[in-house]
């Protein structure tokens, strides 16, 4: 087999970074009023600034696709008609412009300057990046493609307006009695963010500067162990199933916020850092690997809440990862979903600091039915 290389890297964000202080002019007040719960789940994700396809007054500047488009373009801006031998595209999302076509095809007709291709459509949350990188590494891997692109790209914004929510939560002892309420609905309009990466992946390294061996890519999921966390499309019931939006009356879609994206706090807070990171352990012993060779490990944060408690986890396994290795730009970036793991690799990736060597450890926690995504690189 061939080895598989992360050979470019690009991102795309659109417009301007908004601060905490302007979200609410872009997404819009909940019945006319400033939330009451912002300041205080802010404090909590500890996020300063962030992105949104949307203009100051909430009109749509850039499609989900569009932005895809862009990051994929940025790969290839140095020789743009090197796109045409792309002969792979994988994208991935969790918030699709449309339900048909894909949202794959759909980046594909975005880029009309490229060859018909194999086009693929993982489909998923925050792994969803991951699972798209995935397969590219294993078509370039069994020899079948020569420059195959994987993509992520997030544009939730337009569901976090005002008009899409019929309350917030407003209940402020609470909130500060459990930090875990202010995941549940309203949390999301102060932590989501909107953008695009992209990965060209190749069977040799690059002649000149670095590469990214993948050297391997595992993930789990313990769906069929445990309920859905979060969820989008439906409803929860009593009994811990999802009722989908194809189920209910138009009216009732409505009257319950069924396209809003809602968690489940209780659970989160009990599974979301455990049932993975035990997970990495295991990969890491079936590896004969221990952390002390890793250089850098960039983990996917939702918010900055789970940062020590991942740290916690980790230490209590004989796992732990000195602070000064870990990378995160959550704080000016946002939690942008299944992209996130892709902008954060990309400053790693053109930071200058990467020394041939250097192991490099990714790690996708996804809450909505617990899947968790796990990559080693080595600089070369």
């Amino acid at each position: 087999m061939s080895e598989a290389y992360i050979t470019r890297i690009a991102k795309f964000l659109p417009n301007e970074s908004v601060s905490n202080e302007e979200m609410e002019e872009y997404l819009g007040y909940i019945n006319g009023k400033p939330s009451k719960s912002k300041a205080i789940v802010l404090r909590n994700n500890g996020i300063k600034s962030r992105y949104y396809a949307l203009t100051r007054d909430g009109a749509v500047t850039h499609t989900n696709a569009e932005m895809a488009a862009q990051a994929v373009r940025g790969l290839f801006k140095n020789n743009p008609g090197e796109i045409a031998e792309m002969d792979l595209l994988s994208c991935a999302t969790s918030s699709p412009d449309q339900l048909m076509p894909s949202h794959g095809s759909m980046v594909h007709g975005s880029l009309p300057e490229t060859a018909s291709v194999e086009v693929v459509s993982p489909s998923g949350v925050c792994c969803a990046g991951m699972h798209a990188l995935k397969y590219a590494y294993m078509s370039v891997k069994v020899g079948d493609k020569q420059k195959a692109v994987s993509c992520a790209s997030e544009r939730l914004s337009s569901v976090l307006k005002a008009d899409q929510f019929a309350e917030e939560i407003s209940q402020l002892q609470r909130l500060e009695q459990n930090p875990y309420i202010s995941f549940e609905k309203d949390f999301l309009r102060w932590m989501l963010s909107d953008g695009a990466g992209a990965f060209l992946v190749e069977p040799q390294p690059n002649a000149e500067g670095i590469s990214l061996k993948i050297d391997w890519l595992e993930g789990c999921s313990y769906a069929n162990e445990y309920e859905a966390c979060m969820y989008m499309g439906a409803d929860k019931l009593e009994d811990g199933t999802l009722q989908s939006y194809k189920d209910y009356a138009a009216e009732e879609i409505q009257d319950r916020s069924v396209f809003s994206i809602k968690q489940d706090v209780k659970l989160l807070g009990e599974k979301i850092v455990k049932l993975g990171f035990a997970k990495l352990k295991d990969i890491l012993q079936k590896k004969n690997m221990s952390v002390d060779e890793i250089s850098y490990f960039l983990p996917h944060l939702s918010s900055y809440f789970f940062e020590n408690k991942i740290d916690d986890f980790l230490k209590m396994n004989g796992m732990g990862i000195p602070k000064e290795k870990w990378y995160t730009n959550l704080v000016n970036k946002g939690n942008v979903g299944a992209a996130s793991i892709y902008m954060m690799l990309e400053e790693v990736f053109h930071s200058g600091a990467l020394k041939k060597g250097e192991k490099i450890l990714l790690a996708v926690p996804e809450s909505s039915r617990f899947s968790y995504m796990f990559c080693l690189l080595t600089v070369c």
